[in-house]
């Protein structure tokens, strides 16, 4: 199975109570938290219920390896940490909206998840 990187992008104000459960179960609490998930059925059941507030798509080994390079190890332990904090993308977010509709970062990215990671590393 393929690996899914899903980034939150829309903060804590205004979700539904459910769409806060799904987020937390997701392990996104805050904004730009990201985590990798395998592509399980109920994991995508998961992020299709919040793709309005996260970004998400396939991410390849190398973004992969440089995203626990750089945020995955944890001080001492050399353990891997559940999620990864981001900075915010360098160069911005031109809006919001959904990835289909005009130049949004919301929804399915497919394979430029990969830059737009790379972007906020």
């Amino acid at each position: 199975m393929s690996k899914i990187a899903v980034i939150r992008i829309k903060g804590m104000i205004g979700l539904r109570k459910p769409i806060v459960e799904t987020l937390d179960r997701l392990r996104l609490k805050r904004k730009y938290a990201c985590v990798v998930i395998e592509g399980t059925t109920e994991n995508l059941g998961m992020v299709k219920k919040v793709r309005d507030f996260v970004a998400f798509g396939e991410i390849n080994d190398e973004t992969y390896k440089a995203l626990v390079d750089k945020r995955g190890k944890k001080d001492a332990d050399g353990k891997l940490k559940p999620f990864f904090r981001l900075h915010p993308p360098r160069g911005g977010i031109e809006t919001k909206k959904h990835f289909g509709v005009g130049k949004g970062v919301l929804g399915n990215h497919k394979e430029k998840i990969n830059e737009l990671i790379m972007r906020m590393l």
